[in-house]
């Protein structure tokens, strides 16, 4: 499962984002992941989520953050939720193709592996291409 959450930036996503993963801290049997582009709300993400600051990691393409969600999930089988804020920084070349074909790649990872993913994105929610448009939030 996909949940997407796109908008301008300064609408809040992040901050509910945080909300939703501290909370299902609780109900959930496996690991939670929160990745970032920097560590800037490491305060405010519980301590039993890991926290990974991809400004460490230089992902150029969406077919390198496959890889390394990949990698992640071949360390750690326990991990059950990928939070992900921010995409659009994390990733430096992201356009509606690639998201497209990201969402395309995540729907796998997630079927193949049983991870579900929550992902932010800064953009205008009409501009999205239809394989994201169907994992809004």
């Amino acid at each position: 499962m996909i949940k997407l959450f796109a908008g301008e930036k300064g609408e809040g996503k992040t901050r509910k984002l945080i909300a939703l993963a501290n909370d299902r801290l609780t109900t959930t049997d496996g690991h939670i992941v929160f990745i970032d582009d920097d560590r800037r709300n490491i305060h405010e993400i519980h301590r039993n989520i890991r926290l990974v600051d991809t400004s460490e990691y230089p992902l150029l393409n969406y077919r390198e953050f496959v890889s390394f969600i990949h990698g992640m999930i071949s360390q750690n089988s326990d991990i059950s939720e990928i939070f992900i804020d921010s995409l659009s920084g994390i990733i430096k070349s992201l356009d509606n193709k690639d998201l497209a074909a990201l969402m395309v790649a995540l729907e796998g990872v997630s079927k193949t592996h049983d991870v579900e993913f929550f992902i932010t994105l800064n953009c205008d929610p009409k501009d999205l291409p239809q394989e994201a448009k169907k994992h809004m939030a």
